[in-house]
C-alpha cells in the first residue's frame, strides 16, 4: 500500500462553473495546522549572479539573450544580501511559511521553509556537456545534487519540491523554445532565438527524465533521510482550466481531449501528455495505458479550447499538434490581469480528490498580475487573494486534503516571461533606488491583517477601501 503523496500545487486553472464561493471568513476558519505563506525563486530574487562561486544557469543564458536594457537576474531584488531584511518583512507580515528555490548553480547556501531544487535554472555546464534534461545522465547528477541538500539542510527543511512546473518547463523549453534552454525546431518555435532541438519528441523526453530524476531523489530520501528527518518530497505541476470555445460537440470533445493530455482523466487517450505524465505516475506509481506518477499543481488563469483535427494530418507534429486541440487565450502569453474565478480552483481540487485519492496538497503559487508601475493600492490583487483564499476554504469544507496556500509572490521579482514589465508582489521593489527599498502594497497589509486576525482598519486608512473583505 503506497503512502499518501505530497502534492505541490501551483494553481493555473479557471473553470467557469456556477459554484458559490465563501466571501466572509477569517484565519481561524482554517485548520490550526494549515499554513499560509508566500514565495519567490532563486534566480528571480537573489541576484549576486557571480558571487561565492556561482556559475551560470540556463536561466542566466536565457535572460541575457532575450531581454533588453539589462533586464535579468544579475541583481534582481538582491535577496542574496538583503535576506535578513526580507525575513523581517515576512515576520512583520505574519507569514507562516515561505516557499523559495535553491540555485543548483550556487550549490551552497521560525518560518516554515518549503524548498524547490530546480526552478528553470539547470547549470549551463550540464546543458553544454550532455544536453541537460534530454539525457539520462541528468538522473545521476540531479540525485547527487538533491543528496547534498537533504544531507545539509534536511534537519531544518521538511518540505521539498524537486522540479517546479515540470510540464511548463518541458513544453516551453523543449517544444516552443520560449523558456530556457530554448530548444525547439521549426515550425514550432515561437521565438527567433533558439538553441537547436527537436520539438517532435524532446518535450516528452525531458518530462520522462524529470520524472525519473524525481523518483530517484524520492527513493534516496526515503532510504537515507526520512526516518530521521520526517520530511516530504513532492513535485510541482502547472494546471489549466479547459473551457470549450463554443458549445459544440467538437469543441467539448476537444476540451476533454486537452484535459486528457494535460491532466490525464482519460487514461485511454492517445497519449496522456505533460500533466498526465506527471500526475498519473506520481499518484499511481506508473504511467497509465498512455503513461506513469507523484505530483502537484499551480493556479492563475484559464484557456478556451477549440477542435483542431487537421493537426493530426501533418507529418511533422509536436505536443500541441498531437493534442489536436487549439488553446485560445492561453495563460502562457499576455500581461493583463487575471479574472477572479475562485470556483475554478474549488473544482480543480475536487478533481484531485476524486481521481487521485485526495492526496495532501500545497497550493504553492496563486496570485494576480499587474503592471510594474501600478499603484501601491493594488485593490485588484486584494480581491484576487480574498476570492481564492475563500475558494480554498470552500474546498477544505468539501473534504479536499489541502495543507497550505502560498501567494505569489512575496516581492516584485524578475518574471520568467515578462522580466520586470509585470509584477505579482505583495511588496514593491524600487529599482530606481540603489538600495532596492521594499514598500508594502495594499495586498501585503490585507494579507497581514488576515493572517493576524486583526480588523483594526482605522489604524491604516489605506485599508478602508477593502475593509468589507475582513468581515
Amino acid at each position: 500500500m503506497l503512502e499518501p503523496r505530497l502534492i505541490l500545487i501551483l494553481l493555473a486553472v479557471n473553470l467557469v462553473v456556477g459554484v458559490l464561493v465563501t466571501e466572509r471568513f477569517q484565519r481561524d476558519d482554517f485548520p490550526v495546522d494549515f499554513v499560509f505563506g508566500s514565495g519567490t525563486s532563486a534566480y528571480q530574487v537573489e541576484g549576486a549572479a557571480n558571487e561565492d562561486g556561482r556559475t551560470p544557469s540556463i536561466w542566466d543564458t536565457f535572460a541575457h539573450s532575450v531581454y533588453d536594457h539589462g533586464e535579468n537576474g544579475d541583481v534582481a531584488c538582491d535577496g542574496y544580501h538583503k535576506y535578513k531584511e526580507d525575513v523581517l518583512l515576512m515576520v512583520e507580515t505574519g507569514l507562516e511559511a515561505y516557499r523559495f528555490s535553491i540555485s543548483w548553480s550556487r550549490l551552497i547556501p521560525r518560518i516554515q521553509p518549503h524548498v524547490t531544487l530546480h526552478n528553470f535554472d539547470l547549470p549551463q555546464a550540464l546543458e553544454d556537456e550532455y544536453g541537460g534534461w534530454i539525457s539520462r545522465d541528468i538522473i545521476r547528477d540531479f540525485t547527487n545534487y538533491a543528496d547534498v541538500y537533504f544531507r545539509e539542510f534536511g534537519d531544518r527543511v521538511q518540505y521539498w519540491t524537486t522540479v517546479n512546473e515540470a510540464n511548463v518547463f518541458a513544453l516551453s523549453g523543449y517544444d516552443q523554445g520560449s523558456c530556457p534552454p530554448q530548444r525547439c525546431s521549426p515550425p514550432f518555435c515561437v521565438t527567433n532565438i533558439t538553441r537547436g532541438g527537436n520539438s517532435t519528441y524532446e518535450a516528452y523526453l525531458a518530462v520522462h527524465h524529470i520524472l525519473l530524476s524525481h523518483s530517484s531523489a524520492v527513493r534516496l530520501y526515503r532510504r537515507k533521510y526520512r526516518d530521521e528527518q520526517h520530511g516530504f518530497v513532492g513535485i510541482s505541476v502547472y494546471t489549466l482550466g479547459f473551457i470549450p470555445l463554443t458549445n459544440t460537440e467538437k469543441d467539448r470533445a476537444a476540451s476533454q481531449r486537452a484535459r486528457d493530455f494535460f491532466i490525464g482523466e482519460g487514461y485511454d487517450s492517445f497519449m496522456c501528455l505533460l500533466y498526465c505524465r506527471i500526475v498519473e505516475p506520481l499518484v499511481h506509481g506508473d504511467y497509465p495505458i498512455s503513461m506513469k506518477t507523484n505530483a502537484g499543481i499551480i493556479h492563475y488563469n484559464n484557456a478556451n479550447v477549440t477542435d483542431n483535427p487537421n493537426a493530426l494530418k501533418t507529418e511533422l507534429r509536436d505536443f500541441n499538434a498531437d493534442m489536436a486541440a487549439q488553446l485560445i487565450r492561453s495563460i502562457f502569453r499576455g500581461r493583463g490581469k487575471y479574472p477572479v474565478t475562485p470556483w475554478s480552483l474549488r473544482e480543480e481540487l475536487k478533481k484531485f480528490k476524486l481521481h487521485y485519492g485526495n492526496p495532501p496538497i500545497f497550493i504553492h503559487e496563486n496570485g494576480q498580475r499587474t503592471g510594474t508601475n501600478s499603484s501601491l493600492q493594488d485593490v485588484s490583487r486584494v480581491k484576487y487573494l480574498h476570492g481564492y483564499i475563500g475558494g480554498v476554504l470552500d474546498a477544505l469544507r468539501d473534504g479536499s486534503n489541502i495543507k497550505g496556500y502560498f501567494a505569489w509572490s512575496f516581492l516584485d521579482v524578475f518574471e520568467l516571461l515578462a522580466g520586470y514589465k509585470s509584477s505579482f508582489g505583495l511588496y514593491y521593489v524600487d529599482r530606481n533606488d540603489p538600495e532596492l527599498k521594499r514598500y508594502p502594497k495594499l495586498s501585503a497589509k490585507w494579507y497581514s491583517r488576515f493572517l493576524k486576525g486583526s480588523i483594526e482598519l482605522q489604524k491604516d486608512a489605506s485599508l478602508v477601501s477593502v475593509g468589507h473583505l475582513f468581515q
